[in-house]
């Protein structure tokens, strides 16, 4: 099957490739230059375990190729994947102007039969507009359907969660769009979902809107436990040792960022606000959410005092472990916050500085880059965890130590045993338990 990738993004860049491994021909393509010309060397633009080895392997076996042409990449394809930004307006709507602008060009480029397939997370109904797009602007008779096929990508575990995938939901609106589609997945013909498209479209946004909710809801019952003597961890496993609930996305911390949980719950709300559906629900949700920010810092001055002129090393800028993404990253938020009481911020992150840098320019006063996070933590008043990295969770603690002058850890998610750091000696701040 000749399969087109439209935008090569996060999404679009592992969907090309992983398209590419079962064996398909697929052309990706990009308005911005520098993603193609990485990929067509075998050099993602982004950081996800496993994606430069599966590039770099079908580009040598032919089964993906980049172009800068998205006309080219229209004209030569069978089944078009669209996944382009949806970026959320501050009133909590999608901005579709990507979708609508690459509809009016596949219809000014329609020569043969086309399945347009939308990959981006979009609003129920997108479909409709997409199909009175093509319509309107196309310029010959040839056929095409619109389908939705949403994505269930992890962050940090996206090329596996692709490989081998716990559910496919394909909605279509023709038998000829789901022979199709089910021809592409053939391989997890056992896993996937028919339904029509607004299902399908909704599947996605429910989803990812009741694992927000799961995080907000144990965070909530987080500050519960803090004013007593209960703990939040033991809390959930109690919880997730119930089969109706899970151990899943019970994990007290500073709440959750990235680019699809916050995106998805303001748009689900808007959505049902616009249907006239009380959606005061995840509304509560997205207000926790934002507070976690806030209780975390109240943390930090009730365990400083006065943050002016602190040294204070920062851990982990990435919105999770094993991803480079810092979209809606809850580092952006503190170390701006900081940075206005007058802190002296000392960053360390495996794989996301590089792109902090952009946001927080290591010319900015105050602010220093470590390649380590014992450098990060030398001379330190403090020390925060704000991702998980597992390369935090195994430091030598008795040498960090050593290292900072003042040990104190205020901990945002959790990371080490209460009774270890403790007899070593430092001040540990946690959440949800004492």
């Amino acid at each position: 099957m000749k399969i087109g990738i439209i935008g090569t993004g996060y999404v679009g860049l592992v969907t090309a490739v992983g398209l590419a491994d079962m064996g398909h021909d697929v052309i990706g393509t990009d308005t911005v230059r520098e993603k193609i010309e990485k990929a067509s060397k075998g050099i993602p633009h982004l950081y996800e375990p496993g994606l430069d080895e599966l590039l770099r392997k079908n580009l040598k076996r032919g089964n993906i190729r980049f172009t800068h042409s998205l006309v080219k990449a229209i004209q030569e394809s069978d089944v078009l994947f669209v996944c382009v930004n949806t970026p959320q307006k501050e009133d909590g709507t999608t901005d579709m102007t990507y979708v609508e602008s690459v509809s009016r060009t596949i219809a000014e480029n329609l020569n043969s039969y086309k399945l347009i397939v939308e990959k981006s997370t979009v609003p129920v109904r997108t479909s409709l507009w997409i199909r009175r797009t093509i319509n309107l602007y196309k310029r010959s008779d040839e056929d095409f359907d619109v389908a939705s096929n949403p994505e269930f990508l992890r962050e940090g575990s996206a090329v596996q969660d692709f490989m081998n995938p716990e559910r496919i939901v394909i909605g279509v609106e023709s038998e000829r769009a789901k022979e199709i589609l089910v021809g592409i997945y053939k391989k997890f013909e056992d896993r996937i979902l028919i339904t029509n498209i607004d299902t399908a479209e909704i599947i996605k946004h429910a989803s990812n809107s009741f694992l927000a909710t799961k995080i907000s809801y144990i965070n909530l019952i987080s500050e519960l436990c803090e004013k007593t003597d209960a703990d939040v961890e033991l809390v959930a496993k109690g919880m997730g040792q119930d089969s109706r609930i899970g151990p899943q996305f019970l994990k007290a911390g500073l709440g959750y960022g990235g680019s699809c949980f916050p995106k998805d719950v303001r748009a689900l709300i808007k959505m049902g606000e616009d249907l006239g559906v009380d959606m005061n629900l995840l509304s509560d949700v997205d207000k926790i959410n934002k507070q976690r920010i806030k209780v975390f810092l109240q943390k930090i001055k009730k365990a400083l005092w006065i943050v002016k002129k602190k040294k204070i090393a920062v851990l982990g800028l990435s919105f999770k472990p094993e991803t480079d993404d810092i979209r809606n990253a809850p580092g952006i938020s503190i170390i701006k916050e900081l940075l206005a009481d007058g802190a002296n911020l000392r960053l360390y992150d495996p794989k996301a500085m590089d792109k902090m840098k952009k946001i927080f320019p290591p010319k900015i006063p105050k602010i220093l880059y470590f390649q380590s996070p014992f450098e990060a933590v030398e001379g330190a008043d403090a020390m925060l965890i704000i991702t998980e990295w597992n390369e935090f969770r195994d430091m030598d603690m008795s040498k960090v130590r050593e290292l900072m002058a003042n040990p104190i850890i205020i901990d945002g998610r959790n990371v080490f045993k209460p009774e270890e750091v403790r007899n070593l000696g430092f001040e540990y701040y946690l959440v949800g338990k004492k």
